[in-house]
């Protein structure tokens, strides 16, 4: 459990790649890792390596929040309904007319 105050370290993707690259291509210990890329935590890695051995690189991702491509994707259907509703108003209005 956190405690109040307590801040955790975030490690770009980049390097969570780059770490499972030396471990399984080139052969490090988890000591040598850690030491070359700054790494606090030896479970830190042993996560990252069953992760990445579960789900491949998507694993690795930070899953918190909502991606952008999600937010652009919401973005896109709320203005395609928007504009259904206009165009349902229009044809009501000219089924009215006619």
């Amino acid at each position: 459990m956190a405690k109040k105050g307590q801040t955790f370290k975030h490690y770009p993707h980049e390097m969570k790649v780059e770490a499972i690259r030396l471990h399984l291509e080139e052969g490090w210990t988890y000591r040598r890792i850690m030491e070359h890329l700054g790494i606090s935590d030896r479970h830190r890695l042993k996560v990252w390596m069953k992760k990445y051995k579960q789900l491949g690189e998507f694993g690795l991702m930070d899953q918190r929040g909502r991606r952008e491509e999600y937010v652009d994707q919401d973005r896109y259907v709320q203005k395609q309904k928007q504009e259904n509703q206009m165009l349902k108003k229009c044809l009501k209005i000219w089924m009215e007319v006619m």
